[in-house]
């Protein structure tokens, strides 16, 4: 790329500008056809993210820096670093899909249901972008309408109640949130730039007042147990790119925050809080685990494992050692790819059956035999087979948390037994079981549109389980440099 090219900016608000062009359109299918040109070139563009950048460095890169609000030292800060850099690629790509899935399933408010999608790509990439506290947070809140509009509008019977209350999680975080931006802002010597706020060593009860004042937004998110709530009802009514994206990004966005503010701001208080924090995840590995055996609806299963799955990421980070940090930030990446995946499948199948109960199910191996390969391999990377990309997150989270502490360690080895458990006994009733005559109709092979939507993402599943070195090389560096943070040896002179 050529020095100086605001690549960044680009990415970031290029689909408002989709967004323009579909308001001017009348005809739906002109209007799928610009939103997957608008995405797929946004997808083209992040690529040089990755073929640029410098995995040498911890530093940020693709930087852009202009004032903004000088009154209160406000900047418009863009850069990114090892710790962010693969999760834009990851949502450029599931954008990509949640159109291409959308393309028969969406045939009401067509122009507006597509907008949601763009605007939701703007906010989460700045999010991932942002190198200014406030720049962040605005990303942060643009996050919240479209996708309650997604859930309100285009979910299924019970979707108000699940929009409402997904809306009512996520303020009550993000209220306490603003309230730990304001007074950082003012303990941080009135400056909202984050890299300045992370190389500050703040008093250990500030840390703490922090610490939970940003820990009330970030748990929300992943979501940790007991703010987990809201997940299985927005995922339930959500439509199906609805639930890629949630699923594939939003979750990762909490545990982003851990890694972005609470890990390097408060760095005595993490520590002090490191146990209850691997406790609560253990929790939710378990519990979620427990949970997802009673389920009867197809999504909802689903969903209550992303719950225990999202566990794992925050016992790897809270780790706070190397194998951890790495685990968990990869295992953000894996979780994104497999149950965005899965949720793909499950959408497919829904359009012809227009049922969720897994009940309802069997059959399927012989009734779509392709659509079967793709949901088998996705089922095998869910439980972290070996060779897939769940295998190595795993290892190296469990790795850590042994390095870290046994007793939290071993528990977690239970939850990943529970976790093949389900999984198997999903597959089993939905594929292997007799074909139910109910639906015996209505199941359909996979046309080419959906073969071409779940191809990109099994091939990620393969290209990172057999090469794990290669997204780790990205991340490596930083995740060094974020623990020499904590430990008050990455001094302003070093960066």
């Amino acid at each position: 790329m050529v020095e100086g090219y605001p690549l960044l900016s680009v990415l970031t608000f290029l689909p408002l500008l989709g967004v323009v062009a579909l308001l001017l359109m009348s005809s739906a299918q002109a209007v799928r056809y610009t939103a997957l040109l608008f995405t797929l070139l946004e997808f083209v563009l992040s690529i040089p993210l990755l073929t640029d950048f410098d995995k040498a460095t911890h530093r940020f890169q693709f930087v852009e820096a202009y004032q903004w609000i000088p009154s209160l030292n406000i900047h418009y800060k863009m850069g990114v670093d090892g710790i962010s850099v693969l999760f834009i690629l990851l949502t450029t790509l599931l954008s990509v899909l949640s159109v291409t899935v959308s393309w028969r399933a969406i045939v009401q408010k067509v122009k507006e249901f597509y907008a949601m999608i763009l605007l939701m790509e703007t906010a989460m990439i700045g999010i991932f972008c942002a190198m200014d506290l406030f720049l962040f947070y605005i990303f942060w809140e643009a996050m919240l309408i479209p996708m309650f509009l997604l859930i309100g509008i285009w979910g299924s019977s019970n979707r108000v109640y699940a929009a409402v209350k997904f809306v009512l999680f996520t303020l009550a975080g993000s209220v306490l949130m603003l309230i730990g931006v304001i007074a950082l802002y003012f303990q941080g010597g009135k400056t909202f730039d984050i890299q300045q706020l992370s190389l500050m060593r703040y008093p250990i009860e500030f840390q703490y007042w922090l610490f939970f004042a940003f820990f009330a937004a970030f748990a929300v998110k992943v979501p940790m147990f007991p703010v987990h709530t809201w997940l299985p009802d927005a995922h339930t009514e959500a439509p199906t790119a609805g639930s890629v994206i949630l699923a594939g990004v939003l979750l990762k966005i909490g545990a982003y925050g851990f890694l972005r503010f609470s890990l390097p701001m408060c760095p005595d208080a993490t520590r002090e809080l490191m146990l209850p924090m691997q406790v609560l995840s253990v929790v939710a590995i378990i519990y979620g685990a427990f949970v997802t055996l009673m389920q009867t609806d197809f999504k909802r299963l689903i969903a209550y494992s992303s719950v225990s799955h999202m566990g794992f990421v925050t016992l790897g980070i809270f780790s706070l050692n190397q194998q951890g940090l790495e685990g968990g930030l990869l295992q953000m990446i894996n979780h994104g790819i497999v149950t965005g995946a899965i949720f793909l499948c499950i959408g497919m199948i829904y359009e012809r059956t227009h049922t969720r109960q897994i009940e309802d199910y069997g059959g399927l191996g012989r009734a779509a035999p392709v659509y079967v390969f793709f949901y088998t391999l996705f089922s095998l990377a869910a439980i972290g087979f070996p060779g897939t990309n769940s295998f190595i997150g795993e290892f190296l989270v469990l790795s850590g948390a042994f390095k870290s502490n046994y007793a939290v360690a071993i528990p977690a080895i239970f939850g990943i037994l529970l976790g093949t458990g389900y999984m198997v006994w999903l597959y089993y009733r939905v594929v292997l079981r007799d074909i139910n005559p109910a639906i015996k109709g209505h199941l359909q092979e996979i046309g080419g549109r959906e073969i071409l939507t779940l191809i990109p993402l099994l091939l990620l599943v393969f290209y990172i389980g057999l090469q794990p070195a290669v997204p780790l090389s990205f991340v490596q560096v930083s995740i060094k440099h974020l623990l020499l943070q904590m430990d008050g040896v990455a001094l302003m002179g070093l960066r």
